[in-house]
């Protein structure tokens, strides 16, 4: 990314990310392998919209309702993005049992049952850990789950390539396409911005989810060579879902 393409690589991270309406730029095929390093920052929007959600609705509902709306508003948000992923992803590494079956399942649009289980274990999970947790550390823990789960994607990006041949699919305009100093780069922005709205308690959040980016980057290296769209999303939706435990841990 430089300065000149900044703000169109930008809007890039928030077409692809979100369904937030951003202006019309001229259409660039490597604007999104350019934007990666500035997912985490979508990341901060996403999660601070969210944020202003859960305070809207917390003087009138009870935190049960509230969390559940609040996912409502995180997957309209994103189109569902990375539940897709994830659906798809449960569905192939699931029902798949060579790299090639395992692809032409992830393609199939269709969901499995192996997909439906994920997601309900997702969402259910999702707003329980929210619904339950203490309510000081609700606005941080949404905030750290989206720029988190968001920052995965720059280092499998820089590590693994295409499962798929080149080209083909969403995956592979990101996949093997991120340049390291890329990745230095998000990780300060996202690292130090979970840092200050956290504080102390950021490190456990920010372990697990390095953690998740590298055991589900081996794993998708060994079962299929590399990574896919789907895998991206996957990846995001666990990583959301660990921040979101590391918040409602009372150790």
């Amino acid at each position: 990314m430089s300065l000149r393409t900044m703000p169109g690589d930008a809007l890039a991270a928030v077409r692809f990310l979100t369904r937030i309406p951003v202006p019309d730029t001229e259409y660039d095929p490597a604007a999104l392998s350019r934007a990666v390093v500035c997912f985490p920052v979508v990341g901060l929007l996403v999660g601070g919209l969210a944020v202003l959600v859960a305070k809207g609705l917390a003087g009138h509902l009870a935190q049960p309702v509230v969390a559940l709306l609040v996912v409502v508003f995180l997957v309209l948000v994103t189109g569902g993005l990375h539940e897709d992923g994830l659906a798809d992803a449960a569905d192939g590494f699931g029902g798949g049992w060579t790299r090639e079956k395992i692809l032409l399942i992830m393609r199939d649009s269709r969901i499995g049952s192996y997909g439906a289980l994920a997601l309900i274990f997702s969402v259910g999970l999702r707003v329980l850990l929210l619904g339950t947790m203490a309510p000081g550390r609700v606005a941080g823990s949404l905030v750290a789950g989206a720029v988190l789960s968001r920052w995965t994607v720059l280092p499998l990006s820089a590590w693994l390539g295409s499962a798929r041949a080149e080209g083909e699919g969403e995956g592979a305009r990101l996949a093997g396409k991120t340049p390291w100093r890329m990745v230095l780069a998000g990780s300060f922005l996202a690292f130090g911005s979970v840092g200050w709205i956290l504080g102390g308690r950021s490190w456990l959040p920010i372990l697990a989810v390095v953690t998740i980016a590298w055991v589900t980057g081996v794993f998708y290296r060994t079962k299929i060579g590399g990574m896919s769209g789907d895998c991206f999303g996957a990846t995001c939706q666990l990583a959301e879902l660990v921040v979101y435990v590391c918040g409602a841990w009372t150790a």
